[in-house]
């Protein structure tokens, strides 16, 4: 059964994904980029090409989401599958359903600095990245994409779209909502939370090792994860098209500051079109 790491893009969820794919499958719980790769990333273009998909029709794509799931879930052991799409519904057929899915973990982020992180990511500028949080709806994603296995189409909606949506899992108490700012303040505390949830969906009696433990929350810090980044690169850094350079994924983390990278204009923007959302996450 699937366990989503579901969130907007730049809101942590490669940090979650890298403490888990420590834990999970290494023997010592030191992390190494390779780990990651155990957590795939849903859609992945190539789960479609292997049952003959045409990956350039949208609808087909779509009408196979939870066909591609079935397959999955054919391993009887959790499978742990990122996404930043929202949890649509188009034409009737449905990003997922409960058949398939285990639970999710919900992560999130401050929108002030989603934009700051994304506006470097993307090379775009902060008041384009800031139109993406609020309007965005297409399907987007890169299909040319030759490098590694992550090439994906992406229906992530608006960011408080995306947000909204995840929770129909609250009713059936396979919800955990994650602040990222929660994994920055109290790493340790953070991860067992994480690990007590999956635990708990499992159904099995959770007896932490405590060896990984310390070396998951040591070995995926952000800035030992920047390092390494420039010592072996990552196979999700995007390409900068101006220059055929990568850009580098682990950027700022937890330094990014809203306070002293967006000015008032783009800040009032964000909190006027989020406002409701980010007093429900204590944000505001």
């Amino acid at each position: 059964m699937i366990v989503w790491l579901a969130s907007y893009p730049k809101s942590g969820n490669t940090l979650v994904r890298s403490m888990l794919a420590a834990y999970f499958f290494s023997e010592e719980g030191i992390y190494n980029f390779d780990l990651i790769k155990n957590i795939r990333q849903f859609p992945n273009i190539r789960l479609f090409e292997n049952i003959g998909i045409d990956i350039k029709n949208e609808k087909e794509v779509i009408k196979n989401y939870i066909k591609v799931q079935e397959i999955f879930n054919k391993k009887k052991s959790i499978q742990f599958l990122k996404t930043h799409s929202y949890l649509f519904n188009i034409d009737n057929y449905g990003f997922t359903d409960l058949k398939n899915s285990l639970g999710v973990i919900y992560i999130v982020r401050d929108p002030r600095n989603v934009v700051t992180s994304w506006s470097k990511f993307a090379d775009v500028s902060i008041d384009k990245a800031a139109d993406t949080l609020i309007n965005t709806t297409q399907f987007g994603g890169d299909l040319n994409v030759k490098e590694g296995s992550e090439r994906s189409m992406v229906h992530m909606g608006t960011w408080k779209g995306n947000f909204h949506s995840w929770k129909s899992f609250q009713y059936q108490e396979r919800y955990l909502l994650l602040k990222y700012e929660d994994l920055i303040v109290d790493r340790e505390k953070t991860f067992l939370k994480i690990l007590e949830f999956i635990y708990k969906l499992k159904k099995t009696k959770f007896d932490l090792d405590k060896t990984k433990f310390k070396n998951v929350l040591e070995t995926t810090d952000f800035e030992k994860m920047k390092e390494l980044e420039k010592k072996k690169g990552f196979f999700e850094a995007k390409i900068n098209k101006k220059t055929g350079q990568k850009i580098p994924f682990f950027n700022l983390g937890p330094k990014n500051n809203w306070k002293q990278l967006l000015d008032n204009k783009i800040r009032k923007k964000i909190e006027n079109a989020f406002e409701k959302e980010m007093i429900e996450l204590g944000y505001l």
